[in-house]
């Protein structure tokens, strides 16, 4: 995985948002098994976790166990750049069997997998990332340059990017929908790449038998899709039943 790509663009969904909710944070909106607060965020009618998952076990109390190689077999969580002093601003990465917890891959929207969320929380499938988008850019309000990449990133933590819209370009005017979308990277093998230079989310979507995830590059204007191995560690952000 290269850092210095730009992710390719979503596919827009064609569907509105059936009912219009008022934007706005949820505080203190769902409190994991570990006993971490996470701030919730409406938009469209979506609520979202404001902050990545750190949770250490899942809500009916197992462990997920610390890892420091990759694998596909084995649920893992992992240090963003292999430094415990990132969790509490980036959250664990997980790898796929750490996400899903047994469940089945699935494209649906609502997605129907609860795996590592808490309870009254889901993972979202690719669909949902997809009408995130799809909203943010009906909102003019949102858009720099047509994207959507700066209005979703937090203001701090991105490498410098001198491409105007650019999420690493003057990050102080990212995040007006309050989303917060930070770089923790990812992990390959014993490797821990692209801290700084990407916000890689998973979903419960496959393609091709990798994950289907949803990107946010420093150096890109607009929000982006690839297919990533199951066996690395990505950020994960929860949404409301």
């Amino acid at each position: 995985m290269s850092c210095e790509r730009e992710p390719n663009e979503v596919d827009e969904i064609i569907e509105e948002p059936e009912e219009e909710v008022t934007e706005g944070v949820v505080s203190g909106a769902v409190t994991d098994y570990d006993g971490n607060n996470y701030n919730g965020i409406w938009l469209g009618d979506q609520l979202w976790m404001k902050e990545n998952l750190r949770t250490t076990h899942y809500a009916d109390g197992t462990k997920i166990p610390l890892g420091f190689s990759s694998s596909s077999s084995i649920a893992y969580r992992y240090y963003p750049e292999n430094d415990s002093s990132n969790v509490n601003k980036y959250g664990y990465l997980y790898n796929w069997r750490a996400v899903m917890y047994e469940s089945f891959s699935s494209d649906s929207n609502p997605s129907g997998v609860q795996g590592i969320c808490p309870n009254g929380w889901h993972v979202p499938s690719y669909a949902e990332w997809l009408q995130l988008a799809n909203y943010v850019k009906s909102q003019n309000q949102y858009l720099c340059s047509n994207g959507i990449a700066k209005a979703l990133a937090d203001t701090t933590g991105w490498v410098h990017c001198d491409i105007a819209c650019a999420v690493g370009n003057n990050q102080i005017e990212n995040n007006v929908t309050g989303f917060g979308a930070l770089p923790a990277g990812n992990n390959k093998g014993n490797e821990w790449l692209c801290l700084g230079y990407s916000a890689i989310f998973s979903s419960t979507t496959t393609c091709n038998g990798d994950i289907a995830t949803f990107e946010i590059s420093y150096c890109s204007k607009d929000v982006g899709g690839a297919d990533y191995y199951k066996n690395r560690g990505y950020s994960v952000r929860c949404v409301h039943d």
